[in-house]
């Protein structure tokens, strides 16, 4: 068991049902629809792996259509919007695959901390009404917002440390009142917004958050994938990730998912949790980008042929 209170989990070993011809990549980005049907998009050769929520295969498509997966959300719409960062461009899709919307142009950048769309976007949420809201993130350091049709609204933020300011926004959310949640990496908080993008307040007292999701309802929980140090100055400190953690709206810190004894491979340990994805019973599904970050967490060359791309932790009864 990991975590505590109304957090409480068990890792499901070896959840997934994959036939032998659909290896996954990095999990990168991973939602749920509304039939708990879970959707990982991974750096594989099969892009986009639907299952249901026995862990059966359904489908997989995206096939050679993406550059470098990074984020994945299912808005109100019951579309999947995808981002690339390496292409800097989020596409909208029908659950079953076919294209219904891109925004960015393919494999061209706005420019290095242009303000504008899209230098290496991260992740993308979906308000109640439609909107989107893009983090743009790697090469940027700003928010875009666009109308359900893809046109583009607004920017706000620039690179810094204050209110509105962002060092790496690397995740993002929209709760049922349309707040908006982007989990500003490098500056270890996350910042919130309301409707229009005017800072509200921060939760802080959290270790490099990658990974987003939030709970349901106006003033939800988040739930936070933080990752470990990869400077050799710190990287071997204890209590400085990578794990999972729940956080209320005032910061407080709920539980947490953590083996206590730093990254590694059994279940309900991370290497990187990149990205997180809750279901309607409450399971929580974690894409961890071992491969990626492997030699930077774990300090070693040889990455052993077990390692997890993404995981299944069942919630505990009340």
């Amino acid at each position: 068991m990991l975590g505590h209170g109304n957090y409480t989990y068990t890792p499901m070993e070896h959840w997934g049902n994959f036939p032998d011809e659909i290896i996954l990549g990095d999990v990168a980005g991973i939602a749920v629809d509304a039939k708990d049907y879970v959707y990982l998009f991974n750096r594989g050769e099969h892009p986009v792996v639907v299952l249901s929520q026995n862990g059966d295969v359904l489908r997989t498509w995206g096939h050679g259509l993406f550059k470098n997966p990074h984020g994945a959300s299912i808005g109100p719409d019951q579309c999947i919007y995808l981002t690339d960062n390496f292409d800097h461009t989020v596409r909208k899709f029908s659950l079953t695959g076919e294209l219904l919307m891109q925004l960015g142009t393919s494999g061209i950048s706005s420019g290095f901390m242009s303000g504008k769309p899209f230098c290496k976007c991260t992740h993308c949420a979906i308000s109640p009404s439609g909107d989107i809201f893009v983090s743009d993130g790697y090469n940027n350091a700003c928010i875009h917002h666009f109308n359900p049709t893809g046109k583009h609204i607004k920017s706000w933020g620039q690179s810094g440390a204050g209110p509105g300011e962002f060092n790496l926004p690397h995740n993002i959310c929209c709760d049922n009142d349309g707040w908006i949640y982007v989990a500003d990496r490098e500056n270890s908080r996350i910042q919130i917004f309301d409707t229009s993008g005017n800072f509200e307040t921060q939760i802080n007292n959290m270790h490099r958050p990658s990974g987003l999701a939030i709970t349901e309802g106006s003033s939800p929980d988040c739930i936070v994938g933080e990752l470990a140090s990869y400077l050799e100055v710190n990287k071997d400190f204890p209590n400085l990730g990578p794990f999972v953690s729940f956080f209320d709206k005032r910061g407080s810190l709920l539980s947490k998912l953590d083996k206590g004894s730093g990254p590694g491979l059994l279940p309900g340990q991370f290497i990187s949790p990149h990205s997180i994805a809750i279901d309607s019973l409450g399971d929580l599904y974690i894409g961890d980008v071992a491969e990626t970050d492997w030699e930077e967490v774990m300090g070693k060359e040889l990455m052993p042929s077990s390692l997890r791309r993404f995981q299944k932790l069942k919630r505990s009864p009340k």
